[in-house]
């Protein structure tokens, strides 16, 4: 009878025990993660239940009902216990139908307690991912670009689901642990106090362990998290470089690089592990001592008749239903600060700025006169990128930018996009500072086609629809044919409809840059910026592009940079770059006399002199 009293009066923490985890793990094994200001993010997530405060209510009454019955049952076994002593056989059997009454409600009371913890995870985590997301959405390009993708990414994926699995799983169990902890130090007082007080001597002995203990983790699992970042670091790049790897025959190499890296992971992992795992033996030998304690002080007082033969029973029970509850803390001390570690990690993205997209001004019927003046910008202070840039676009002309390496082509682009703010001088268009004009009118009246093509995991139609997805399909087959992708469209097994899939891995580079040229014809922007939009496509689709663009670009504000000089011959004004000067400008004509930096490009190009 004492052994299924104890077996039920734990069924709260069965789970935490069948999913063990050493103190100072968090979820899925991951190393702990120390948050800065543990209180203050705690009390932001708690702020994420109070529109789920059904579930919460739901929870707090399973949770109280478990513990009530778990503190309850081993009082009823003593009473049982002392009528077998007593040969009061009459009052068993309503105790023992007391019992198990209570152990159905135990077992009810814990699968609803499982349901509710999982349904309030859900909401909440869903919540935070569906913030994180629009906000990550919002941000600024400069965030983006100055931040690791993946570590973003992480961020919603791994500390999301170190929050999810808190709320899910450790949750319950510590407020469980904390109202078990409470409930039974006052049933142990009223049965006896010398005893209760005995059995607190080891929960001294406990904490000091796990300070003990848990500092000395610490070290260790910060130090795997470095290493197991690193690792994850290395196989991003290199997965993402397989090409490059194969190609230099570097295999071998790039192996050798990740097992030294995992090897330095794993000898860390074990001494960690080590650590960890000798939390869950020096809780028990503690607890061990105390049962030992409790039967051999209870004997000597009920010898004395200070207490009966039940109350020793329940006091057995008692004391390791007060221990377990701070095992079970100590335990999930980890998960919890990882999962802490995880929401704050989540909430510095939260609490970034948003991308500047000021300017009440709608866009003006927009000629596309383009001005840049006095404009001085860097992307890091102290080190500037364009100095004193001015430079005027008439409506309809097609300028060209070109220049080496790093000499500020894109960076205007950036600029006018408003990607990047200038920190000195104005851009207008049509006279009015792009600052005052709607950030969402501005950008919807350029066309832009970078170098890299982007594509999306969608159909041939969604992607070229991007910009507007009620276009009718007559527009969507014309751009199609001026761009010349309607024939890469046509070897598609459904054409249109066909879906592309990894951001269109399947096709070459050159039909990728065909179907992002086609997205852009077909946004039919009154600017236009092609960046290096050429640079990945054979001479002849080359050629095809550039008479699709002479009838693109008609009555159109066109912004070109380019490396392939034969692409720009025709425009009406090339500005040669050097460090964030504007050089030389000029048609190529012009230019071509001059016999200055673009004549040197030039011939560098087409009379195959050494750069």
């Amino acid at each position: 009878m004492s052994t299924n009293a104890n077996s039920a009066s734990h069924v709260t923490s069965q789970t935490v025990q069948r999913g063990f985890r050493p103190a100072g793990r968090g979820s899925m094994g991951a190393p702990v993660e120390k948050p800065k200001d543990g209180k203050k993010t705690a009390a932001r997530l708690a702020g994420y239940f109070a529109s789920e405060r059904v579930y919460v209510i739901l929870l707090a009454v399973t949770v109280i009902a478990a513990v009530l019955v778990s503190v309850t049952a081993p009082g009823l076994q003593s009473r049982a216990i002392d009528g077998l002593v007593s040969r009061d056989f009459d009052r068993i059997p309503p105790v023992l139908a007391a019992m198990i009454f209570l152990y159905m409600i135990h077992a009810a009371a814990t699968l609803l307690q499982g349901y509710f913890s999982a349904q309030l995870s859900r909401h909440v985590v869903r919540r935070v991912r569906e913030e994180l997301f629009a906000k990550v959405i919002r941000l600024p390009v400069s965030y983006l670009d100055a931040h690791s993708h993946g570590d973003i990414m992480s961020r919603m994926t791994n500390d999301a689901e170190n929050v999810s699995n808190v709320i899910s799983q450790s949750l319950s169990s510590m407020f469980s642990g904390v109202l078990t902890l409470i409930g039974t130090v006052i049933v142990m007082l009223l049965f006896s106090v010398p005893l209760t007080l005995l059995t607190c001597t080891t929960v001294i002995l406990s904490v000091a362990a796990t300070r003990i203990m848990s500092a000395l983790m610490r070290k260790y699992y910060l130090k795997r998290q470095t290493l197991l970042g690193a690792l994850n670091g290395i196989v991003q790049e290199k997965v993402t470089a397989c090409r490059t790897v194969t190609a230099y025959n570097l295999q071998e190499e790039t192996i050798a690089e990740f097992d030294r890296a995992g090897d330095e992971l794993t000898r860390t992992g074990i001494i960690a592990d080590i650590i960890g795992n000798a939390m869950g033996p020096v809780m028990n030998m503690l607890n061990n001592c105390s049962f030992v304690i409790v039967a051999a002080f209870g004997a000597w007082f009920a010898l004395r008749g200070m207490i009966s033969v039940g109350v020793i029973s329940a006091f057995i029970i008692y004391s390791k239903q007060f221990s377990r509850p701070i095992n079970e803390l100590a335990q999930l001390f980890g998960q919890i600060q990882t999962a802490i570690a995880g929401a704050e990690r989540i909430f510095s993205i939260l609490d970034e700025e948003s991308e500047d997209r000021s300017g009440t001004q709608p866009m003006p019927a927009s000629h596309g006169v383009i001005e840049f003046r006095h404009v001085d910008f860097s992307y890091v202070p102290g080190k500037q990128i364009i100095y004193d840039f001015n430079l005027k676009v008439e409506a309809g002309k097609k300028i060209a930018l070109v220049g080496s390496t790093g000499s500020g082509k894109t960076t205007i682009v950036n600029l006018l996009m408003r990607f990047y703010n200038i920190d000195a001088g104005e851009i207008t268009v049509d006279g009015v500072n792009i600052h005052d004009i709607s950030c969402d009118q501005l950008r919807d009246s350029i066309g832009i086609v970078l170098q890299d093509s982007v594509l999306f995991t969608d159909t041939v139609r969604a992607n070229l629809k991007y910009a507007d997805p009620a276009i009718s399909d007559e527009r969507m087959i014309e751009a199609a044919r001026l761009s010349n992708c309607d024939k890469v469209v046509a070897a598609l097994p459904d054409g249109y409809d066909t879906v592309l899939t990894g951001a269109g891995s399947g096709l070459s580079q050159g039909q990728r840059q065909l179907l992002t040229i086609g997205r852009a014809f077909l946004s039919y922007p009154e600017i236009l910026i092609l960046d290096e939009a050429t640079s990945s496509v054979d001479t002849r689709t080359e050629q095809q592009i550039q008479n699709a663009m002479v009838q693109l670009m008609k009555d159109r504000t066109s912004l070109i940079i380019a490396h392939r000089l034969s692409t720009i011959r025709d425009a009406d004004t090339i500005v040669v770059m050097d460090h964030g000067h504007i050089i030389e400008t000029g048609n190529h004509e012009e230019l071509l006399a001059k016999q200055g930096t673009y004549y040197g490009l030039y011939m560098t190009q087409f009379a195959g002199q050494a750069t």
